[in-house]
């Protein structure tokens, strides 16, 4: 291992099991959304989709998230469930999408999610008869040991399981793989039709390696319309056969490459960024000047780059392309049932 893997490895280690040892429980259940590796295995989503699937299934569900780079001291509200109460800066990316695609679901951000947890069910009047039908999603909450959970759902990428396999700083795992022995259930996300398809029998025999109980689902994110700037809504296949200039700032831009095509759009030119950038007029401005360069008859980003793009002069001809985490069957049964799958 090399010295700096080893240093990360060592801290990672002390961190967890300081965490274990003052580890804490909500009085409701606890359900956690995570992943492995840094970013691109779409939890923004998943999250999402797993929270709507909890009120069809009749619980209320809270999701607690550290907000990552978000400027606001926690615990606070970033929704109530009525729209977002804080900016993007100060709630963070990804809580703040989550703000605006969901209805009737409170999220808190903070960096303990047991204090967050606490403060919203202190400041949402929650009373004891109500912790049943109560349901806590941690976003990013794998490696957030600190809190007691029922289900740890850990999310995947099947294009790209575990970048070089090694630890930050040298690779993208976060910590080692021994740790999907902790998952419940695992994720394959990218893995329907256009993904990695049916190719994941070295993968799922990896997994089955360190953990021999866990139920694996196959996912992916699948386009559900385009928004043009002036809000309406337009069928996902209205983008097909169109010219477009892509652009975004996400953990896995290919991955939204790939979208576009198997949409059907020309992609005449793509700028990414990094994760979590924060776009500048400037940038805009190439944009658009690589857009017409390009011949592209429209600009393309996704919900999460919109956020930071919107009150940046942006063209009339930007398509933001919603998407849909979309699992097998079964998968929510493992969530919320007794046991795993």
């Amino acid at each position: 291992m090399h010295p700096a893997e080893f240093l990360y490895s060592l801290g990672f280690r002390i961190k967890q099991r300081c965490a274990l040892r003052t580890r804490k429980q909500l009085p409701c259940r606890v359900v956690s959304i995570g992943n492995i590796t840094t970013g691109g295995t779409g939890k923004t989503p998943a999250t999402i989709a797993v929270a709507e699937e909890a009120i069809r299934r009749g619980l209320s569900p809270i999701i607690l998230t550290r907000g990552y780079k978000g400027t606001a001291a926690g615990p606070c509200f970033v929704t109530k469930g009525e729209g977002p109460l804080l900016s993007p800066g100060e709630a963070g990316d990804e809580p703040f999408l989550m703000a605006e695609r969901l209805s009737g679901v409170p999220v808190v951000k903070c960096g303990s999610r047991y204090e967050g947890g606490v403060f919203a069910l202190r400041e949402l009047g929650i009373s004891e008869r109500e912790y049943p039908s109560r349901l806590f999603i941690l976003d990013d909450g794998f490696q957030h040991r600190g809190l007691y959970r029922d289900r740890d759902i850990v999310l995947i990428d099947a294009d790209l399981p575990f970048d070089n396999g090694r630890l930050l700083p040298l690779g993208r795992l976060r910590e080692p793989l021994s740790g999907l022995g902790r998952a419940d259930v695992v994720v394959l996300t990218k893995s329907g039709p256009g993904g990695a398809g049916d190719g994941l029998a070295g993968l799922k025999q990896e997994i089955r390696s360190c953990n021999g109980r866990c139920a694996i689902y196959r996912a992916e994110h699948r386009p559900l319309s385009c928004r043009l700037s002036d809000g309406s809504e337009k069928p996902i296949d209205w983008i097909a056969g169109k010219k477009v200039f892509g652009f975004c700032a996400i953990g896995s831009p290919e991955s939204f490459r790939k979208t576009l095509l198997s949409a059907g759009a020309e992609i005449t030119g793509f700028r990414p960024f990094r994760d979590h950038y924060s776009y500048r007029n400037e940038d805009i401005s190439a944009i658009r000047d690589g857009a017409e360069r390009s011949g592209a008859g429209w600009i393309v980003t996704t919900e999460k780059d919109i956020i930071k793009a919107r009150n940046l002069g942006l063209p009339d001809n930007i398509v933001v392309l919603t998407i849909a985490f979309s699992a097998e069957e079964g998968f929510y049964d493992s969530v919320f049932g007794r046991q795993p799958a």
